[in-house]
């Protein structure tokens, strides 16, 4: 008998070998109807694998993530069939899965256009409707890598002649087509459905190397069904509409230039936005018990050495020699023979200087210390993205040195601040991810379990849902990641509290215990924002720029209708600065709905209209961004309730 255990704990027993089709079938009809693979213990497999074992199954649908994957997996590979019968001669070289898609990479001498998507994607389509049997072969490895020279595809045939000799190769073969591919497949081509785009073109580098040959990308999406390809679609038209890029240009808020990649030269209406947050950001802290410190920028390599960081982050580090540069036309700039320092990309190894200046009761644990320090990290140019992804960023970081028995309090106070930081922002939807022991850990299984349990039980104090990622823990320890999702749903890691016991030890970060012992802290790494630049550039994308009114570069503008309304209009802008308030004056000779138009653009939340009458009547026509009416309201009353909503959300309670 093969036994066989499903997901909900039930089993099932077989008398003798069946398929995962089969499987299916025995539980639901409409179950087999929506199946795609099965899972064996864990791992993904074709239906139709033979199942001659006892083992842990799982039906994979269309519907669930792992469908999903399934789905997207298989468009790539249609996608490669459509391309090849398009446009002969063209090379297929890698096709993998990413977030929300897939994309594949194209060796041709001619560019693709962009019209060629829609007759990509139509002859996908009719393959779709071919419905072409997708079936598994096993080559040997030399044979394959003959073949596909043979054929003229050399890309494919470097990649099989790079795996083990020993190891078979896995080709499958849909309809007349075929490709290696380790799987698994659907069955055919027809079960992927027509919930499938193709999105965009893209150059890449061969193995993503810049020495090697630039091939063609093209990109594309696939859904369960056609509801969610339109969700999908929806959602990447208003993310393009709310691109932070986009509107920081709009806004006039900040911008980059090829000569400091990755580095962002903030104007004042974007400034202020930076300053307003590390404001709200430090009150925060200095209620919730931090210390706040200031640490080297640029530190000598020894510390890094200690700390790991050379030997496994140095790829991602500004490296500079701690010498004085030749000056001389004729000689070269550097020596390259002196000590090397590096410019901080995280503030760790410094906070624990600090901590290690005198020495340290437990009287003195916890011990919070925060630092908005500015790190500098090597990201490559074509990975930086606006404020998402910059070289050069300032984070509201902070390190907690405790006791072990304090860490399920310290966790308990961290994410009790984190939630309301983050409902000050405006996020309500937060998903909390506890990352447990990946394969290769540092330490001992008992520390790992007992550091695990200590967070598991933080976050159920806290009254708060979890997730737990199997095995994406840092090597040293395990860590919390919070998700959240903005106005339009897309989900971003902001947030995160990592658990750490190595860091203590290399730099010998200890404590005088209440029995008078030696041990060292553990220390819990811990951000809230994330770095400013990129929290704002969030901010920006899920207000689509219309920041609240506590953070809007310009809270309130105050236009004129008429010259006979400047001085009452100087007047209004007066009171309303002695009242806190960031206000600009328009007294330019235009016509009030281009003022109105252009302050708009702008995103300024109150333009605050003056005339004739509202300065004999000492009023003002209010009109709020975004909506087309207006209201008129007496001077004081204005003053009052904007300077109101203009007040910071921790020091309105």
């Amino acid at each position: 008998m093969i036994k066989l255990k499903l997901p909900d704990g039930s089993a099932r027993e077989h008398e003798k070998p069946l398929d995962g089709l089969a499987f299916a079938e025995s539980i639901a009809k409409s179950l087999a109807k929506k199946a795609v693979a099965i899972k064996l213990d864990g791992e993904m497999k074709d239906l139709s694998t033979v199942i001659d074992r006892d083992a842990a199954i799982e039906v994979v649908t269309r519907e669930t993530p792992d469908g999903v994957d399934l789905l997207r997996h298989d468009a790539s590979h249609v996608m490669a069939e459509a391309v090849q019968e398009l446009f002969p001669g063209t090379q297929v070289t890698i096709g993998p899965v990413i977030e929300n898609g897939f994309y594949y990479d194209f060796a041709r001498a001619e560019p693709f256009k962009a019209e060629d998507l829609e007759k990509i994607e139509q002859r996908m389509r009719e393959i779709v409707d071919r419905d072409e049997k997708i079936t598994r072969e096993v080559w040997d490895r030399d044979e394959a890598v003959e073949y596909f020279r043979k054929i003229g595809e050399i890309y494919k045939a470097e990649i099989i002649a790079s795996i083990p000799g020993d190891e078979p190769v896995s080709v499958y073969r849909q309809g007349n087509w075929l490709d290696l591919c380790r799987g698994p497949h659907l069955p055919s081509t027809g079960k992927l459905g027509k919930a499938f785009k193709l999105t965009k073109l893209a150059g890449a580098y061969w193995r993503g190397d810049s020495r090697n040959e630039m091939l063609q990308r093209i990109y594309g999406t696939c859904w369960a069904n056609d509801n969610d390809l339109k969700a999908y679609l929806t959602m990447v038209e208003e993310a393009e509409k709310r691109d932070h890029r986009k509107i920081g240009q709009e806004m006039d808020l900040y911008h980059f230039q090829p000569e400091a990649q990755g580095s962002v030269f903030w104007h004042p209406k974007g400034f202020v936005i930076y300053n307003q947050l590390e404001a709200y950001i430090r009150r925060r802290l200095n209620a919730s018990g931090y210390k706040e410190v200031k640490t080297p920028q640029l530190m000598a390599s020894k510390f890094w050495e200690q700390s790991g960081h050379w030997g496994k982050y140095r790829e991602n580090m500004f490296v500079v020699p701690d010498e004085i540069p030749n000056t001389e036309d004729d000689a070269p700039v550097l020596s390259g023979k002196a000590d090397l320092m590096a410019i901080k990309p995280m503030n760790c190894p410094a906070h624990v200087q600090i901590f290690n200046q005198g020495i340290k009761s437990y009287r003195d644990l916890p011990m919070r210390m925060a630092e908005f320090g500015c790190c500098h990290r090597n990201e490559p140019h074509g990975a930086l993205h606006g404020l998402m992804r910059v070289r050069q960023m300032t984070q509201d970081d902070a390190h907690i040195f405790c006791t072990e028995e304090q860490i399920q309090s310290e966790t308990e106070h961290f994410v009790n601040l984190l939630y309301a930081v983050y409902e000050d922002m405006g996020f309500s939807d937060v998903v909390i991810k506890l990352a447990t022991r990946p394969e290769n850990f540092g330490g001992t299984i008992e520390r790992w379990d007992a550091a695990e349990k200590a967070l598991g039980d933080a976050l159920r104090a806290t009254g708060h849902d979890f997730v737990v990622a199997e095995g994406e823990g840092a090597f040293y320890a395990p860590k919390l990641e919070f998700h959240l999702k903005d106005a339009i749903g897309r989900s971003w890691q902001v947030g995160t509290l990592q658990l750490d016991y190595v860091l203590p030890e290399r730099l010998d970060a200890t404590y005088v215990a209440e029995d008078g012992s030696r041990k060292h802290a553990v220390m819990l790494h811990r951000a809230i924002l994330g770095t400013l630049e990129r929290f704002i550039g969030i901010m920006i994308e899920s207000c689509a720029g219309r920041m609240p009114m506590w953070l809007a570069p310009v809270q309130a503008v105050v236009a004129t209708i008429t010259s006979d309304a400047d001085d009452y209009a100087e007047k209004v802008a007066a009171g309303l600065r002695a009242a806190g308030l960031r206000v600009e004056l328009d007294l330019r000779n235009e016509k009030i709905n281009y003022k109105v138009r252009e302050h708009s653009v702008g995103k300024v939340p109150a333009i605050l209209v003056a005339g004739k009458r509202e300065a004999e009547e000492g009023t003002l026509s209010v009109r709020r961004l975004g909506s087309q009416d207006q209201k008129t309201m007496p001077l004081g009353d204005v003053v009052k309730s904007l300077a109101e909503e203009a007040t910071p959300p921790d020091l309105r309670r």
